[in-house]
């Protein structure tokens, strides 16, 4: 069984996509997520711990989030859960991964304009391009949802 989270938080690192030579396109990046309270004593917001999470995507999602998701800004994650524990010489922790399973920005704190990337005939089905699902007959894009 598996643990599912969705989070909000800001894009702490610079986005890093790769494509392996499978044609499997992977972006992870770091986020950094904290929550606000308001305290009584002092009449005011105040942020609390940061909580810092490992962000990790794969094929379309991975494309997609790497073309439209940038350091600094504000987005959800729901995915997978996977905590492990490291060991580097005198150094230990414990490392928060989630497999994302979608990622969108937060409209909290702006707004976004959706757009589905079109496709062309010589795409091979795994590429670095974003892309738009194609009608039955592969001429052109698929209407709606």
């Amino acid at each position: 069984m598996s643990d599912q989270i969705t989070l909000t938080g800001l894009v702490a690192t610079t986005l890093r996509h790769i494509v392996t030579s499978e044609g499997l396109g992977i972006t992870s990046f770091r986020l950094a997520s904290n929550q606000r309270r308001f305290d009584r004593a002092q009449n005011a917001w105040v942020d609390g711990d940061t909580n810092w999470y490992t962000v990790t995507a794969f094929r379309q999602l991975a494309t997609n989030a790497a073309a439209s998701i940038e350091k600094g800004q504000r987005i959800l994650v729901t995915g997978t859960v996977r905590i492990r524990e490291w060991e580097s010489g005198e150094k230990s922790g414990t490392t928060i991964e989630i497999d994302a399973d979608s990622i969108g920005h937060d409209l909290t704190y702006g707004t976004a304009a959706f757009k589905r990337p079109t496709i062309t005939a010589e795409r091979s089905q795994e590429s670095t391009e974003p892309h738009q699902d194609l009608d039955a007959a592969g001429a052109e894009p698929a209407r709606g949802f």
